[in-house]
């Protein structure tokens, strides 16, 4: 028979539940930069598993010789990555510094008029146009110093990040072992097995994953690099390098990418003429990243994918599409990884269920 005592005790404990849980979402929320440290960590672990198992494997490193020595790797790449956009930024500052802005908007109004004239569109006068609407007296330049004090903490925050990701990294690498020893031993012995055999599962399919999308990009930057090469592009390496790691965001990255290309060839040819050479070469440029990005997108992207994580380019576009709409970029980047992680866990875990035997039978 149920008493008011039962019903209240119902209640008391579904409070308690929502309370604990609610208390458990806010603790995450308050350490979400903690979390952000820590996956940015196993996704280094992943990407290091092949050279760590070289150096144990082949030169006999110990486990403290062969973090320490992937980590070193890790910022020698990335210093030589931030050395190699010194000469870029170098250069299109200088080539910022040659502007003649009158002349540049004597070329700009021929270029605009002739497409007026060809496309018979009717003209627009733009400094009315900014007259009219008064953005200038909206400006407040109170609002630069708030964005160099921002952009101060920001390098603040970035090395304080890139010190905690090293550092749990090292450890990651170095214990892996150990805390595998530590996971069997508070792991519940009903799902030992099976949550040992998902985490080795979802550790080779994702290392296979990122080995792949290094893969991508490596093969993008390549093509890349051909196209600016052709047109003359100064910094064409920087430039084909940039870009290439945009297209780690789904869609949107190349766009950005193709984008960012055409305004550093802008930039590179200031002082030549506007329409005899700025605009073609331009063009030239953003028709050949199109291509390269077709190339990417129809070929290279759904091979390497599908086969480093064993599933249907038709599937992987799907999952980063639906990832994409809900939960935007960070969606779109971390599609692919969750949905493999889900598919090995529930094949792990429900191998008999018709639906779940139909989505993995690839793994």
């Amino acid at each position: 028979m149920i008493t008011s005592k039962i019903i209240s005790n119902g209640i008391l404990r579904a409070l308690t539940t929502i309370l604990v849980v609610a208390l458990i979402l806010y603790f995450l929320y308050e350490i979400q930069t903690v979390i952000v440290y820590l996956c940015i960590s196993l996704i280094l672990c992943l990407i290091a598993n092949p050279l760590v198992q070289f150096l144990k494997n082949k030169l006999k490193f110990g486990n403290s010789l062969a973090a320490t020595t992937t980590i070193i790797v890790f910022i020698l790449t990335m210093v030589g990555f931030i050395f190699l956009f010194v000469p870029l930024i170098i250069s299109q500052a200088n080539n910022l510094s040659l502007l003649d802005t009158d002349h540049l908007q004597t070329q700009f109004l021929e270029a605009e008029q002739s497409i007026e004239t060809y496309f018979n569109i009717p003209h627009v006068d733009l400094n009315k146009v900014l007259k009219d609407s008064k953005i200038t007296s909206m400006f407040n330049f109170s609002y630069f110093t708030g964005f160099i004090n921002s952009i101060l903490g920001f390098v603040a925050d970035m090395g304080m990040g890139l010190v905690s990701v090293f550092f749990i990294t090292f450890f990651f690498i170095k214990d892996q072992d150990a805390f595998k020893a530590t996971a069997r031993k508070i792991l519940p012995d009903t799902n030992e097995d099976k949550i040992l055999n998902s985490i080795a599962k979802i550790n080779h399919f994702l290392t296979r994953y990122f080995i792949g999308l290094l893969l991508q990009l490596t093969v993008v930057f390549i093509l890349y690099l051909i196209v600016l090469m052709i047109f003359g592009n100064q910094n064409a390496f920087v430039i084909a390098f940039l870009c290439a790691i945009l297209n780690i965001i789904p869609y949107i990255g190349p766009i950005i990418g193709t984008i960012l290309a055409g305004l550093l060839t802008m930039i590179s040819m200031i002082g030549s003429d506007f329409q005899s050479e700025i605009l073609p070469r331009t063009i030239y440029v953003i028709i050949g990243f199109l291509i390269v990005q077709a190339i990417d997108n129809n070929i290279s992207q759904p091979i390497i994918s599908s086969k480093s994580v064993n599933s249907h380019p038709l599937e992987i576009f799907l999952i980063t599409l639906i990832s994409g709409i809900t939960f935007g970029i960070v969606g779109m980047i971390i599609a692919i990884p969750v949905f493999t992680m889900v598919k090995v866990i529930l094949k792990e875990f429900f191998p008999d269920n018709k639906i779940v035997s139909v989505l993995t039978e690839r793994i």
